[in-house]
């Protein structure tokens, strides 16, 4: 019996199968401490213990996406070693805080496989979720994925694509949050004088500024996450592939994206959910990510006399600042610079 493992190909995936991945992983102080070096978000809640602690917290939680890469990271060796790229996410959820010292692990089920028309690859849904070591669920979510096949000659399954839902609902919001004490909400100390009831739907936000992505510091990225898809670390199978380097994993662009929305949501201190997101196209070490915000909607959380949250859909863009708020055109077609289209849910603090 073979001792090592080459992926899963497409063909080996199945409608209703169940994936526990390997190697739980301790989030540690220092995780948090390369997470920041590695994006310099600025979110005071997530930055400060002393902060945190003064709203009800018991320490300063973990940043939300770096829960959600540690998850994805787990999921990689058995969903997407062989993937051409990771295409979009729905239904998101996050559902509880986790601190250093938390251990995390993950469980997949495919719900949903459909071949391509070119017969080399095809499309796998699977919802991961992952786990505090005593079973708390902190995070839920489906993606999909286009994964090679191992024979372009073995017959293709019977298609089953899943309904996803286009958005979660606000009031499903919420659980990852304890009940604050706003009195400890130090606009000076949050960076921002502005709270919930400032933003409204339809306001645009340039996010100003830009980062330019190193070679060095995605690799450890995906290293920090165990993240161990061919496409973004390993040069000498990808110098072969249709771009001839290595993809940054879009993850990356998404963390970026959040640090630089800080410059105009510094009051969106959580991540609560994560509607859908398209990866609009490639990006690669020496692109200068920039972002733009447009808020979609608000919605009141029953029960919560703290937090409001903000429908929010932030788009990045590669060496393109973002003044003109660049988009779709007329006929739908996104602008050539933009590399991401997120939309999610962030919770604010209640004014008063």
């Amino acid at each position: 019996m073979a001792k090592t493992f080459y992926g899963n190909f497409f063909e080996d995936f199945s409608v209703g199968m169940v994936i526990r991945h390997a190697t739980p992983r301790t989030v540690t102080s220092g995780d948090v401490a390369l997470y920041t070096g590695l994006y310099g978000s600025r979110f005071a809640v997530q930055s400060s213990d002393a902060f945190a602690h003064g709203l009800g917290y018991p320490h300063a939680p973990v940043d939300d996406l770096l829960v959600f890469h540690i998850v994805f990271g787990k999921t990689v060796p058995d969903i997407s070693l062989n993937a051409v790229a990771n295409l979009g996410y729905a239904g998101c959820r996050f559902l509880a805080p986790v601190y250093p010292g938390d251990s995390l692990y993950a469980v997949s089920e495919v719900i949903g496989v459909k071949e391509n028309s070119n017969g080399k690859t095809g499309v796998v849904y699977v919802r991961s979720t992952g786990y505090k070591a005593d079973g708390t669920e902190v995070l839920d979510y489906v993606r999909w994925v286009m994964v090679r096949k191992r024979d372009p000659d073995t017959p293709p399954p019977e298609p089953h694509v899943p309904e996803l839902p286009a958005a979660l609902d606000a009031d499903a919001l919420g659980n990852a949050v304890p009940l604050l004490d706003l009195d400890g909400w130090e606009p000076a100390l949050a960076g921002s004088p502005f709270r919930y009831e400032h933003y409204e739907p339809g306001e645009r936000i340039d996010h100003v500024d830009g980062m330019t992505i190193e070679e060095a510091e995605h690799q450890i990225a995906t290293r920090l996450y165990q993240n161990t898809a061919k496409v973004h670390f390993n040069q000498h199978t990808e110098a072969e592939g249709r771009f001839g380097r290595r993809l940054i994993y879009g993850g990356h662009i998404i963390s970026l994206a959040r640090a630089l929305s800080f410059n105009g949501l510094a009051p969106a201190f959580h991540v609560a959910a994560i509607n859908g997101g398209r990866h609009v196209s490639p990006t690669f070490a020496g692109d200068t990510i920039y972002a733009w915000s447009e808020v979609i909607d608000r919605g009141e959380i029953p029960g919560r006399r703290d937090v409001g949250a903000l429908r929010l859909r932030t788009i990045a863009t590669k060496d393109r600042p973002c003044a003109d708020f660049p988009d779709l055109d007329a006929e739908g077609r996104y602008d050539p610079s933009i590399v991401l289209d997120l939309d999610y849910w962030a919770l604010l603090p209640l004014d008063g």
